[in-house]
């Protein structure tokens, strides 16, 4: 392995869109390191044989993204505490010893953001109570993340009561699942709304929710990032609360890994924010 151009990747199928070349392309520049960060697309059938081989392959680790995050939560040698509770990976390191360690940073990345939007005291908004809206992965990522912060209740609200159930079970004595149509009395008590559905992405219908139970010290969280500003944050701006977009996750998450691969921890900054931006507009 090149310790003078050190090289990292994201793997996932199909991956033309990802915007982590992007962000980690602009941290390598701004830290003068001659490393690289590829592109790499990997059909589901060949991405054991891709695992096995990385420790031969001169990449000191990479991202995961759909549809191999649990199949990389398989194959890793090692896990961090954080992905055998997600249950998924996203973030993979090829140890001096060959051992590939596998590790999910949308958690600590979206808390990350928060953090910069709201202040570090966000997790007291409203009584310390949060509602994610979801059950996939993104959901159970957030809420391990929630819980790791100390928060004294995580509703989790699915269409399908087990997912939430389940998603739920990960914030152990302070999640609850919540039927969706009981959204309306919940609202009146959250402190942070989270939407990780794909409700609002483009291509996809708006996620029709009522904002106006809410408290007014809440928070409004959605994990799309395209478009940026969906009508569910529109809706939170009307409403005068604030509102956190789903791109400082994306850009926070991307943190952990760099320093892992390259060595510093980049910072995220408006500079790199405003060219993701204008990336997504073009």
């Amino acid at each position: 392995m090149s310790v003078a151009n050190p090289r990292a990747f994201v793997v996932g199928h199909p991956i033309a869109h990802s915007r982590s070349p992007l962000i980690h392309g602009y941290w390598l520049a701004a830290h003068g390191i001659p490393g690289s960060y590829e592109r790499l697309d990997v059909p589901p059938a060949a991405f054991p044989d891709f695992i096995r081989a990385l420790p031969d392959s001169g990449f000191r680790g990479g991202n995961v993204t759909i549809p191999h995050k649990e199949a990389a939560f398989a194959l890793a040698d090692t896990l961090t505490p954080r992905a055998k509770a997600i249950g998924a990976v996203n973030t993979l390191v090829v140890e001096p010893d060959g051992r590939i360690r596998g590790d999910n940073t949308d958690a600590p990345g979206f808390c990350a953001h928060l953090d910069h939007t709201l202040g570090a005291a966000w997790p007291a908004r409203a009584g310390g109570t949060a509602l994610v809206l979801g059950a996939g992965g993104a959901a159970r990522a957030i809420v391990v993340g929630l819980a790791e912060r100390g928060l004294r209740r995580i509703w989790v609200a699915n269409r399908t009561a087990a997912r939430a159930e389940a998603v739920a079970a990960l914030a152990s004595g302070i999640g609850a699942a919540l039927a969706w149509d009981d959204l309306p009395a919940a609202l009146a008590g959250t402190g942070l709304l989270v939407n990780t559905t794909s409700l609002g992405m483009k291509g996809q219908p708006p996620l029709a929710i009522d904002l106006s139970p809410l408290p007014a010290e809440a928070a409004v969280a959605d994990i799309v990032y395209a478009p940026l500003e969906t009508e569910l944050l529109a809706a939170a701006r009307r409403r005068g609360l604030a509102a956190v977009d789903g791109l400082g996750m994306l850009l926070h998450q991307a943190v952990p890994g760099f320093e892992a691969w390259f060595g510093p921890r980049p910072a995220v900054t408006p500079a790199l924010r405003d060219r993701i931006v204008a990336d997504l507009a073009g």
